[in-house]
């Protein structure tokens, strides 16, 4: 062999322990690899997060069910105004309204969760990426100096016409020599800039969903405060006009009425407490408050200060000390009714056994359905406005049988 040919061989065998040399350590388990070898599929995407399937399962169950109640309640808006307008029923409608775009904007913030949650993973997949890139640019750029030692490539000219690593592929005269010996490094590299360009592009997009989300949601959040005025308007209207005022309380004299009849049929049902329990009369006095606040409206005969009428209260109204406060059960038992009722609004009914019950009234959502057990202290409602011409407040009335008690005679003293 010619002293040509030997130094030719030796310079491909020294160029061969240097490229091994410059090689990346192997990577974790899982991960691409940077050292020559057989073409490698296409990588995975990043997993993800730990329970992110159960996060979409529990984001799709929020939304079914919020959706299932923005159905019904349109239905029963439909079924209103086929009705006779009277003071009551109008009430009524604008209560339906504003649950219904409560509800709605409460499905507009679960998929605002949701779009949030998707825009952290993208992020964390798009950090991941560059991660990747910054291990790739290294292996090359270690591969570039070790065919510069041997003359085989101008570096610095390369990096001169090549300022990031973007531009590498187009300069495929110079690239070709480099395929030759990671050929699968590059061809990883170019995808992982694919990858690359494809979250961010997945990211704008994310982010333009998001804020027509939130605009959206701004736009709901006026259209519950359009509803809230009517409902104030229809309120200062019974107060102030004798005329609204006085059919107004015949509206809701009927409204007890029918409550009454209710409570005969709720009296016939039989059922037993499935578990020991103190009987309510035991507790007299000593009963906790269903909401924390200050007495309104007063147990018993009632006199306008204006029209100078006089009504009978059977239960008292509770001033909540903060929006949308708790509602909680005052005793153990069993709830027998969860529904809108026509000038109690949404009203929820816990039978104590032994012919005891307890209402819960103008709750704005119900945090317990019929046919619950419920314990005492136990979250049963929402306090809200739905039905009240005194704004947000609780309705809380006691029976026994069908006759109403003094709750302040039954609840602690404060």
């Amino acid at each position: 062999m010619c002293r040509s040919a030997r130094i030719r061989a030796g310079s491909a065998a020294a160029l061969l322990l240097l490229l091994i040399a410059h090689a990346p350590a192997p990577l974790a388990s899982g991960a691409r690899l940077d050292r020559p070898g057989p073409r490698q599929s296409a990588p995975s995407p990043p997993p993800p997060p730990a329970g992110g399937d159960k996060s979409v399962a529990d984001f799709e169950k929020r939304l079914d069910k919020i959706n299932g109640e923005i159905k019904d309640l349109r239905s029963r808006i439909e079924s209103e105004a086929r009705r006779e307008t009277t003071v009551l029923s109008t009430l009524k409608r604008i209560n339906l309204s504003k649950s219904l775009v409560r509800k709605e904007l409460a499905a507009q913030n679960v998929q605002l969760e949701r779009a949030r949650a998707a825009l952290v993973e993208t992020q964390a997949g798009i950090r991941t990426i560059r991660a990747d890139l910054d291990r790739e640019r290294e292996s090359i750029d270690k591969t570039l100096i070790a065919l510069y030692k041997f003359g085989r490539l101008d570096f610095f000219q390369f990096l001169l016409k090549a300022r990031d690593i973007e531009t590498y592929s187009a300069e495929n005269k110079r690239l070709t020599l480099l395929a030759r010996y990671q050929e699968d490094l590059i061809t990883g590299h170019q995808r992982s800039l694919a990858e690359l360009r494809a979250a961010q592009a997945e990211l704008e997009s994310r982010e333009r969903d998001l804020a027509e989300m939130i605009r959206a949601a701004n736009l709901k959040r006026k259209e519950l405060d359009a509803e809230g005025r009517k409902s104030a308007a229809l309120i200062n209207e019974i107060q102030k006009n004798r005329k609204t005022y006085e059919r107004t309380l015949v509206e809701l004299k009927e409204s007890a009425d029918l409550l009454q009849a209710m409570m005969n049929k709720i009296i016939n049902q039989e059922w037993a407490l499935p578990f020991a329990f103190v009987p309510l009369y035991e507790s007299k006095g000593r009963l906790p408050w269903p909401v924390d606040g200050r007495v309104i409206t007063p147990f018993g005969f009632e006199r306008h200060p204006d029209f100078k009428t006089v009504v009978e209260n059977k239960g008292i109204e509770i001033a909540p000390g903060s929006p949308g406060a708790e509602v909680r059960a005052v005793h153990a038992g069993k709830v027998v009714y969860a529904d809108y009722f026509q000038g109690y609004g949404n009203l929820l009914i816990v039978d104590h056994g032994m012919t005891y019950y307890t209402l819960y009234g103008h709750c704005s959502e119900f945090l317990a359905a019929v046919g619950d057990m419920v314990e005492p202290g136990q979250a049963v409602a929402l306090a809200g406005d739905t039905g009240s011409l005194k704004g947000e407040c609780l309705y809380f009335e006691m029976r026994f049988k069908t006759r109403p008690l003094d709750p302040l005679q039954w609840l602690k003293r404060r």
